[in-house]
């Protein structure tokens, strides 16, 4: 299942140029760029901190176009599983910017009681590829159809580590038929939370507790000094990624979604 012919096609050696020439800038350079350039444009998040900088730079970007709204929706993946300090996040961000959120859950379910009723409980205990493909893939696949997108920006920076370590500005997902444009991929976490504090945007409390990443309640932890952002996520496997940005490792669960 992918997205609709994208009306942007960039060659190889067109991208390659294009990332070589993009890395000088700054995230909110690459972030009116991509407005420019490409239609159906959406900002895929999880409320993370980098995530929440890119929002207050389409916020600023908006009051210098003079535009009437929030120029970038954006498309938040709800596996039902979020910590509810997130879900209150989500509120304050609303409640700040004003964004157009458009929210997927897994199909068929709006609760984390509906989702244990259709699937069992603790699925990422028992099948945990079958679990990030319904609460993740299988949305972000579904929003990306739905809305027709072309380009999404991220949150992923190279910092992070693990298959981020050698991330792109700009890449072309084969599985999905869309670009991904990852405006921050050159920022380590201390410059990320030095614009949340210069700028007071808005971020999950749970940070102040020591938690640099946050996904499911579930599968996140605090990090202890010294550990790597990302460390908290899935602690004690060898994952380091949930699915959205992976979408090949799907393929058996994506040929029956096809229609």
């Amino acid at each position: 299942m992918t997205s609709p012919s994208n009306p942007v096609t960039l060659s190889p050696a067109h991208l390659a140029h294009l990332n070589a020439t993009l890395l000088g800038l700054e995230p909110h350079e690459i972030i009116r760029w991509a407005y420019i350039t490409f239609p159906r444009l959406y900002q895929t998040t999880a409320f993370g901190l980098t995530g929440l900088v890119t929002v207050d730079i389409i916020a600023k970007l908006t009051r210098e176009l003079q535009a009437p709204q929030h120029i970038i929706d954006l498309i938040f993946i709800d596996t039902l599983y979020h910590f509810p300090q997130t879900y209150d996040l989500v509120a304050s961000v609303q409640q700040k910017y004003h964004p157009k959120i458009h929210t997927y859950s897994p199909k068929g379910t709006s609760s984390e009681q509906e989702f244990v009723a259709k699937h069992g409980d603790q699925l990422w205990e028992s099948n945990d590829s079958l679990y990030d493909f319904l609460v993740k893939v299988e949305p972000a696949q579904r929003a990306y159809k739905d809305l027709q997108v072309a380009a999404v920006l991220t949150g992923r920076r190279k910092s992070q580590g693990g298959a981020r370590g050698l991330l792109p500005v700009v890449e072309y997902e084969e599985a999905t038929g869309i670009y991904k444009i990852n405006p921050l991929c050159e920022w380590d976490f201390a410059r990320v939370k030095q614009y949340v504090d210069t700028h007071t945007v808005p971020y999950n409390v749970l940070l102040d507790l020591g938690y640099k990443s946050i996904g499911d309640w579930h599968s996140t932890v605090a990090v202890a000094e010294g550990e790597d952002e990302r460390a908290g996520r899935w602690k004690g496997q060898a994952k380091t990624e949930c699915g959205i940005h992976v979408t090949s490792q799907f393929s058996q669960y994506l040929q029956g979604t096809k229609t």
